[in-house]
């Protein structure tokens, strides 16, 4: 009988990238690099483990931008065009580096794994990752909870109410049209809760939400069991809090494992290593220098003097961290255990694309933890959160202060000199969505699209995404463009709709680009609306009868 429980949640997320004007759009490739490199990799682990038998719990969300992408046919497409260039770079890699034995083990090893990536998503799971993930939850094995529809930072939006009902309500409803249950629970947008939205995520019949520690610690009475018990907002939705420890032995930049010096060094690729003109073919079509995936050096240490990657080196601590990791979570648990009375949980909420993308060994760290959890577990066991719930009913009513797991905490990653100028334009959207909703209370037929559209606009500008762009510096001409764009084209929807002016042949060419959403209501901006969740069959299944990569 274990002492206590761990949570890993893994948060699977990227914003809407899709442009089909372009045949080669630079930032698509943040789709196609964490496909490959974590996505995939992440169900080879999960689907291991599941095909040894091996007893885990994991949960993870699948934001409903990520889904589209990944259900998107053009991008499909266009992924499987990036996997055979990369297994034609690997193979001439493989000849390139034939009498370069510090570097030649890898080249075989990075042409043996894009061969196995691409053999399984086209063969395989037929470019069904998201039918692959909904397998695993159908199994036991793996929780997915719902998002907001876009990943708006809903602590930003709540000056209208009806734009946070509609980010969470449309997530609930586009989770209910992917897997084909209800969801229950929900990740937050960057762990942004303000007192007050539990109400909300009820009311989209959503059971717990993780927060912020310092949500935990400011809360409206003193958390009895701190973080490593939930509390019960007093609208009955529970509130897991992050354990500062366990995300520091993994994020921590000083003490955090993705920065040993035997594991792969994220920024040296050969994309922007090699000579040019060997390289060009598989950079952008402008020349631009970018990576491939294919890196053949180790952190080392702080040097640009950075020495071969040696992936056996690389696997072996790998398994050290992970013992690492779980003896410290066996003494934390314990400690808990003789403190609380009753068995803690320990909430390890992690980004999914640190796993494989930006620390590359994540994945076999994860796979090693979930196997030696499994072996013993009179300590520690994974758990999801519904399944603490229902062994312990009974918690704490306390309401998690304001919080967010971004820089101290708040609200400064989102709402700063960088970006602040984006928010009057978005309440003004959502002030004018709403009063079309009231304008227009059943429309159908070509208003009812333009309708539809308009609130795609609305909510495409409102993701999160580009306002922390603006704020790291990087690519932010990008998202600029994006919150301009989806605002105007908004505005331009809103002045035809009042004009009774509709343009179909726009409209239809806003519907081509911005296509996620296919069954959206613009009624959801509605004073009256309310929420009702429809049950939809899921259609894909996979097997989990696979070999671990």
């Amino acid at each position: 009988m274990a002492l206590g429980y761990l949570a890993l949640v893994l948060h699977a997320h990227l914003p809407f990238v899709r442009h089909p004007e372009d045949d080669d759009f630079l930032e698509e490739d943040w789709l196609y690099e964490a496909i490959t490199e974590s996505y995939i990799p992440l169900l080879w682990t999960m689907e291991g483990l599941a095909a040894d038998d091996v007893d885990f719990r994991l949960t993870m969300s699948l934001t409903p931008t990520l889904v589209a992408m990944l259900n998107d046919e053009l991008l499909r497409q266009r992924y499987e065009r990036r996997l055979d260039r990369l297994c034609e770079l690997a193979e001439k890699e493989v000849e390139r580096t034939r009498h370069l034995p510090d570097f030649h083990d890898n080249a075989v090893f990075y042409r043996d794994r894009f061969r196995a990536a691409r053999e399984d998503y086209c063969n395989r799971w037929k470019r069904d990752l998201v039918g692959a993930f909904a397998r695993l939850q159908q199994a036991g094995q793996l929780e997915i909870m719902a998002t907001a529809a876009t990943h708006g930072f809903l602590p930003l939006l709540r000056s209208n109410p009806a734009a946070v009902r509609a980010q969470v309500f449309l997530g609930a409803l586009d989770y209910v049209k992917t897997f084909g249950r209800a969801p229950r629970g929900v990740w937050l947008p960057e762990c942004g809760f303000y007192p007050g939205l539990d109400e909300t995520l009820k009311e989209a019949g959503l059971r717990y939400f993780f927060v912020e520690t310092d949500g935990i610690h400011h809360a409206s009475d003193r958390a009895k069991f701190g973080v490593h018990a939930p509390l019960y907002c007093s609208s009955g939705v529970a509130a897991f809090g992050r354990d500062p420890e366990a995300s520091r032995q993994v994020w921590s930049a000083s003490e955090g494992y993705p920065g040993d010096h035997d594991y792969r060094d994220f920024y040296r690729d050969i994309g922007h290593d090699l000579d040019f003109d060997y390289i060009k073919p598989y950079l952008h079509r402008d020349g631009r220098r970018v990576n491939t995936g294919i890196k053949y050096h180790r952190v080392t240490g702080r040097t640009d003097c950075k020495e071969p990657y040696v992936r056996q080196r690389a696997l072996d601590k790998a398994a050290m961290h992970a013992r690492h990791f779980l003896e410290s979570r066996r003494r934390q648990v314990e400690g808990l255990r003789a403190a609380m009375g009753r068995k803690s949980v320990v909430v390890a909420p992690y980004d999914a694309e640190l796993f494989g993308h930006w620390w590359f060994e994540g994945p076999v760290w994860l796979n090693y933890l979930c196997r030696q959890i499994a072996a013993d577990r009179k300590t520690l066991e994974l758990v999801a959160a519904p399944e603490y719930l229902a062994e312990y009913p009974v918690n704490q009513v306390a309401t998690p202060g304001a919080s967010s797991w971004g820089y101290k905490g708040y609200n400064e990653v989102w709402l700063n000199a960088s970006n602040d100028w984006i928010y009057r334009h978005l309440h003004a959207a959502a002030d004018h969505m709403c009063e079309l909703a009231g304008l227009f209370p059943d429309a159908d037929g070509l208003t009812r699209r333009a309708l539809d559209q308009a609130a795609r606009e609305l909510l495409l500008a409102q993701s999160s995404d580009w306002a922390f762009i603006m704020t790291r510096g990087s690519m932010t001409p990008y998202a600029v463009r994006r919150t301009k764009e989806h605002l105007l084209r908004f505005r331009k929807l809103y002045d035809m709709l009042k004009g009774n002016r509709v343009h179909e042949e726009w409209l239809g060419e806003l519907e081509s680009k911005d296509n996620l959403f296919p069954r959206l209501d613009y009624r959801v901006y509605r004073t009256d609306y309310r929420f009702a969740m429809e049950r939809e069959q899921p259609t894909a299944t996979v097997s989990l009868k696979t070999k671990g990569k």
